[in-house]
């Protein structure tokens, strides 16, 4: 699946930004030019050759500080969607194998936490267990994780009935075995375009909390949080939130974009796309005139 990803044009643009993105957030902290931290006097100035983005009304420099923020943002989103992606995609596969009881229970769960604004969910559960992007990310994960399920849940409903996974029930095969050989092969496409949306998902949600002053608390700097202090100064520098809202959309941006191409690529769409251009590369070797002969 890598290779028929990677295969398109849409997917290397993705999977390049992305990589991109996974860079800020690994040596971001490390690049920063200044102490992200660090107040001075020279506040909201201006693009120079000492601050690139300028400084913010503190006086920081605000590059460092969206480099240093760029960690806190891919790490909330990576928890909210391997957050949904167990919680949601591990019972949607076992309901179809455990019995009534437990489809039941679980399509309840699933239901009920649709109904949940999970938002406003997010805010209340940190309000009792602490002001934290971890607390936050996991419970809005777990509200998210409805996607999951029903995505997991109907593709192994697909795979359940085929002949193979009969027969291997009627050879006494565990239901482990059975998810293990052939139902995960057969989740995993629609999974990897839910978790690849869900990413994006990610960013918007914790974007959304930090610039609500939710899960990190000030002065440390998140793309959210330099958004929302820059709409106090746009008289100032009215260009000052292009950066991280730039940022933001770019990345979610190329997740979509990822979502877009694994599903291209994936199943029966995966298929023909493949046999499509093995088709024309066949017609086009046979189009190519043979090298003409010695005199």
């Amino acid at each position: 699946m890598v290779r028929r990803v990677l295969a398109l044009t849409s997917g290397r643009i993705a999977v390049a930004v992305l990589a991109v993105i996974a860079l800020l957030a690994l040596f971001g902290p490390l690049l920063a030019p200044q102490d992200p931290l660090a107040a001075g006097d020279n506040t909201l100035a201006g693009v120079s050759g000492a601050h690139w983005l300028g400084t913010d009304h503190l006086g920081r420099d605000v590059l460092s500080r969206l480099l240093d923020g760029s960690r806190v943002s891919v790490l909330g989103s990576l928890e909210v969607a391997l957050t949904a992606l167990v919680v949601g995609a591990v019972p949607g596969i076992l309901s179809v194998h455990l019995g009534r009881v437990f489809e039941w229970i679980t399509l309840r769960l699933a239901d009920t936490l649709v109904a949940l604004p999970f938002l406003l969910f997010a805010v209340a559960v940190i309000a009792l267990l602490g002001n934290g992007i971890t607390q936050a990310m996991l419970v809005t994960g777990a509200l998210v994780s409805p996607l999951f399920y029903r995505v997991a849940r109907a593709a192994t409903l697909a795979v359940a009935r085929s002949q193979y996974v009969e027969a291997a029930l009627v050879a006494g095969a565990s239901t482990g075995w059975i998810v293990r050989r052939h139902v995960w092969a057969k989740v995993l496409p629609p999974i990897a375009v839910a978790l690849a949306q869900t990413i994006g998902v990610g960013f918007v949600i914790v974007s959304s909390l930090t610039f609500l002053g939710i899960g990190v608390q000030p002065p440390a700097p998140t793309w959210g949080g330099l958004l929302a202090s820059d709409l106090g100064y746009l008289s100032h520098r009215p260009w000052a939130p292009f950066a991280p809202a730039l940022l933001i959309m770019i990345t979610v941006w190329a997740c979509n974009l990822l979502a877009d191409a694994i599903r291209d690529v994936s199943g029966e769409a995966g298929r023909a796309l493949v046999n499509s251009r093995k088709a024309r590369a066949n017609r086009l070797d046979q189009a190519d005139p043979a090298p003409a002969g010695g005199a």
